[in-house]
């Protein structure tokens, strides 16, 4: 009789602790992982805000608090997400024309044409400058600061240049209209509650559009020719009437002096006669042949001449010598 026995391998016989083992590992692991998930997601929740910017931190949607540059932090999102509002830096929109690069510049037409008040078109270009002043409302109240600014800017500015002349558009006026642009630009951007300041609005270009350029050329070089005349004549004017009075005036003073001088002869011419019929009533001879010496004295002038008096005993012979007149 035979006895057969059949013995199962060693690696068969199940050991009494690996499974549970095994059941370790797997939990240990997926906690590893859950912890790594909730680490990264509360690490999710570091910011930073640059120098020239703000961080506004909202909490379910509604804004709590504004944080300033350098690394922040909020609860994870959906708890909690921050805002980045460049606050420092000034922005620009441009009305008209549009930059390429620096130095290369290319008109829009649909925006540059413009109705003036007198019934002419003219090309305006315009930038405005503008920063933030109130970074909760630009966050929370508008969707883009740039269109508003943008569309807000060329409806204000069409309705000045509607309201003006071409000729002062493109002359005295365009300081005037730059200055109030922006004043009214910020009133309306208050109104919305945008949290915008205007910083500068700067008429670019203001010119007649291209196709009629040349005749508009033209008329302005007429008008400057007839203001030169003008000009000229009225300096030809400015200069002759001063001439003119000036020599009335000197004809006048002249006139007066001569009328006193003659006056004043005249005057002393009758004196002399009252003093001379004074004398003359005292002696009569005497003053008779002083008044016929004088008179030929203004005679005979400067020459030296002897005259001989034969009708008086008195005087015979008379030199008259310069002093005898």
């Amino acid at each position: 009789m035979v006895d057969v026995r059949i013995e199962e391998p060693e690696d068969n016989i199940p050991s009494s602790g690996g499974p549970r083992k095994s059941f370790l590992w797997s939990g240990l692991f997926v906690l590893l992982i859950v912890a790594a998930i909730v680490v990264v997601y509360f690490l999710s929740g570091f910011f930073l805000v640059g120098p020239d910017q703000v961080g506004l931190i909202k909490r379910f949607g509604k804004y709590t608090k504004t944080v300033g540059p350098g690394l922040g932090y909020h609860l994870p999102f959906p708890i909690e997400n921050a805002v980045i509002v460049d606050t420092s830096n000034l922005r620009k929109q441009e009305i008209g024309f549009m930059t390429i690069r620096t130095g290369t510049y290319q008109t829009l037409a649909n925006e540059a044409l413009m109705l003036t008040g007198d019934g002419n078109i003219v090309s305006v270009e315009l930038v405005i400058q503008y920063y933030v002043g109130d970074p909760v409302k630009l966050a929370f109240n508008i969707v883009d600061d740039a269109d508003i600014v943008k569309f807000t800017t060329e409806s204000v500015l069409r309705e000045e240049v509607a309201s003006s002349t071409i000729d002062s558009i493109l002359t005295t006026e365009r300081d005037t209209i730059s200055t109030k642009t922006a004043e009214r630009v910020q009133a309306e951007l208050e109104r919305l509650n945008t949290g915008i300041i205007v910083k500068n609005v700067f008429l670019q270009e203001v010119a007649p559009p291209k196709q009629v350029i040349t005749a508009f050329d033209d008329v302005n070089s007429a008008k400057q020719d007839k203001e030169k005349l003008i000009y000229e004549a009225e300096k030809y004017r400015n200069d002759l009437i001063p001439k003119a009075e000036g020599e009335a005036a000197q004809m006048t003073r002249d006139a007066e002096g001569y009328a006193q001088e003659r006056v004043l002869n005249a005057e002393g011419e009758a004196e002399r006669f009252l003093s001379i019929l004074e004398e003359y009533e005292k002696a009569p001879d005497v003053t008779r042949t002083r008044m016929y010496l004088e008179t030929l004295g203004k005679l005979l002038g400067e020459t030296s001449k002897t005259v001989v008096l034969d009708q008086s005993s008195l005087l015979k012979l008379l030199e008259l010598e310069g002093s005898v007149r």
